[in-house]
């Protein structure tokens, strides 16, 4: 549920402003924010490279972030937004936690795993919306993984 003055454009770009910072530390630039009652109450960047932990993405560690926040591992008041579609690991954790809607911008044609979201043969479901902000999302990862091409060919 957006509040009044919100927009899923306006939460997006603060996943964009999370994602931005996994790029310091050498890892996927993919940010998640987790909404509640219109409020951002936690925000988290991939740290998988940094951290040497493959399960560190974003989502889960915004996943981490509101359950603490809120006392409850069950988040099914709140929506999540990304700046990537979410990976099978991460549908999982998100359906775990029972987020209500997934808001992502880039689509991801290897590893996403967004069809999972709707799949009912899961006790949750979660729906859905792609392509926010899908330009920027998708230019950012593109400049990242050129960036390191680049470095490697030098």
């Amino acid at each position: 549920m957006l509040s009044k003055g919100e927009s899923m454009e306006e939460f997006m770009d603060e996943a964009i402003k999370e994602a931005k910072k996994s790029i310091k530390t050498g890892d996927v630039p993919v940010g998640a924010i987790i909404v509640k009652d219109g409020k951002i109450i936690a925000r988290a960047h991939n740290t998988k490279e940094k951290k040497q932990c493959a399960v560190n993405h974003a989502e889960v560690l915004a996943i981490i972030k509101a359950s603490k926040k809120i006392g409850n591992f069950r988040l099914d008041d709140c929506d999540i937004y990304i700046t990537k579609e979410p990976c099978l690991m991460c549908i999982g954790a998100i359906l775990s936690a029972r987020i209500k809607k997934i808001y992502f911008g880039a689509y991801d044609k290897k590893f996403g795993a967004i069809e999972f979201a709707s799949n009912n043969n899961f006790n949750h479901t979660c729906e859905h919306e792609g392509g926010i902000k899908k330009d920027t999302c998708e230019k950012l990862l593109s400049n990242f993984f050129k960036e390191i091409r680049a470095c490697k060919s030098n």
